[in-house]
């Protein structure tokens, strides 16, 4: 399948070049932060793209790669030649150095993590926030680090373990950093992003929410022309917001598709077609598909396994229901940003596969269908917007994140009707108290797991030995990231009272204080 590239209008753009990070998405989210639009391009194919956009300045993102090893990713000449502003950033820091004729070695002291960077010179980069002489926290993530500027670069910025932190050549407008300003980590790295596209770039900073939904509606329109979508739901915010946009461009040439492949969160498919049906009065084709699923996922226990195959099941559901419509030419999906790095490169560059998401890598190889993925390019605070800005109500928009895979990756080991029973009233009591507590929407994800372990306990007078649950809430501002909810210990106690009293097949909860990274926000 190929993906499309946006029809954006050229020019109030910056173009980045992705080498591979796990974060070169969170350089285009500051740009956008900026109101500047941005987009990502591998670098293998940056150069058509750098001449299709027309951009006002370019990102090196940072990689996986050393430029010391033959072979390894440099940015298109094109773009040196172009008299553009330039920024790069740890592997785009390198490769532009070593393009320009200076030198990066490895084999030094490898930095990772917190550092404290001290500006030797003022410049446009940092004017307004970084004083001469003063030391300011940045995140770091290298091995290899420059040893030689090339010819007009000088050092600006030095830390311990980073002698050309930041490197500039003004006359140029090329800025290089040595630590990674997208990242939170990094305090000012957003307003140091915002500077760049700003005061160097010159571009005025007026990219909106309503834009980009303007913008899509023309791309759907390009895309789908006179041929029938359909629009897999999944009940949650990203599906729902990406069927609005799409019936907003075409109307009635789409489709809705609900799948209850028994998976769902409790009473899901009811408020599914309240939404749609009554409140936008959408087509809706809701699908009893729980005996293929269920029956599909017996015995099946690895992860990746249950992703693939609910996958494909969603697709032959789909494609089943495109011939009873007379035929569909799309299949639409609320696909994000973070599931698609976490699974595939966005542009097919060279960032690592963390796992497999059921609409990304999940997809089986053969396709009746082209896809239509107007969110694609957003995060899950930027489709919330989106949301609002179409109209969807306030307590459907700012619903927690709910995976396409649904119970399924929430029960590790065997999927079975009875678990997926025992968790959906066990996640209910969870939410319920949470609500209760008013800390809904102080959190960015919270879910309950139902764990392949059973432990003794006591009820009563009697022992018991049943399943344990685990209790998972996170904070986040794009999933990337995330850092677990300090709930206080009455809360969590209450709740687990609550969960073992109502819910008959649990006599044991835990809770999760794993952040992502080191693990991911869902447990498989």
């Amino acid at each position: 399948m190929t993906i499309q590239p946006p029809q954006i209008q050229t020019g109030n753009s910056i173009l980045i070049i992705d080498f591979g990070s796990q974060v070169t998405q969170l350089i285009a989210r500051r740009v956008r932060e900026a109101g500047v639009y941005s987009e990502i391009v591998p670098f293998n194919s940056a150069e058509a793209a750098f001449a299709r956009m027309q951009p006002k300045g370019v990102i090196l993102s940072g990689g996986p790669a050393s430029v010391t090893d033959e072979g390894s990713p440099r940015a298109p000449q094109a773009v040196l030649d172009s008299g553009l502003p330039i920024l790069a950033i740890c592997y785009g820091q390198q490769t532009l150095c070593t393009q320009l004729g200076g030198e990066v070695e490895g084999g030094h002291a490898a930095e990772f993590g917190r550092a404290d960077v001290e500006i030797l010179k003022a410049s446009p980069l940092f004017d307004g926030f970084w004083q001469v002489g003063g030391q300011y926290p940045v995140w770091m993530s290298h091995g290899d680090r420059v040893t030689r500027a090339p010819e007009g670069f000088e050092v600006i910025g030095t830390s311990p373990g980073a002698p050309f932190a930041i490197l500039a050549d003004e006359a140029r407008r090329y800025y290089t950093t040595m630590f990674h300003p997208e990242v939170v980590h990094t305090p000012d790295g957003a307003k140091l992003i915002s500077q760049f596209v700003h005061k160097i770039c010159g571009l005025a900073g007026d990219w909106t929410m309503a834009e980009f939904r303007n913008t899509k509606i023309a791309d759907i329109r390009a895309q789908v022309g006179s041929g029938k979508v359909i629009c897999g739901l999944s009940g949650g915010v990203d599906s729902a917001v990406a069927a609005v946009l799409i019936h907003e461009a075409i109307g009635d040439q789409l489709t809705c598709v609900f799948v209850d492949g028994g998976i769902l969160r409790l009473n899901e498919r009811e408020q599914v077609e309240e939404l749609f049906r009554n409140h936008y009065n959408i087509p809706l084709v809701v699908v009893d598909a729980r005996d293929l699923f269920m029956d599909g996922l017996a015995g099946v226990t690895d992860p990746e396994a249950k992703r693939k195959f609910i996958g494909k099941t969603f697709i032959d559901v789909f494609e089943a229901e495109a011939k009873k419509i007379g035929g569909a030419d799309f299949l639409a999906q609320g696909t994000l940003y973070p599931d698609v790095i976490e699974s595939v490169s966005f542009t097919g560059g060279p960032s690592v596969t963390i796992k497999s998401h059921h609409n990304v890598g999940g997809l089986p190889e053969r396709m009746n269908m082209q896809l239509v993925e107007p969110l694609r390019e957003l995060f899950k605070d930027e489709v919330r917007a989106l949301g609002r800005e179409l109209g969807l109500p306030e307590i459907f928009v700012g619903r927690h994140p709910f995976p396409g895979p649904g119970l399924a990756i929430r029960i590790p080991g065997e999927v079975t009707r009875e678990r997926c029973d025992v968790l959906r009233l066990a996640d209910a009591v969870y939410l319920d108290e949470i609500r209760k507590a008013g800390l809904y929407d102080e959190i960015w994800q919270a879910f309950a797991v139902l764990l392949p372990v059973k432990t003794v306990g006591v009820m009563g007078d009697g022992r018991t030995y049943d399943n344990v649950c685990a209790l998972r809430a996170v904070t986040s501002t794009d999933g990337m990231t995330a850092d677990i909810y300090p709930f206080e210990a009455a809360f969590l106690s209450r709740v687990a009272t609550r969960i073992i009293n109502e819910v008959k097949g649990i006599n044991r909860v835990v809770y999760d204080f794993t952040s992502k990274p080191p693990g991911t926000i869902e447990w498989e």
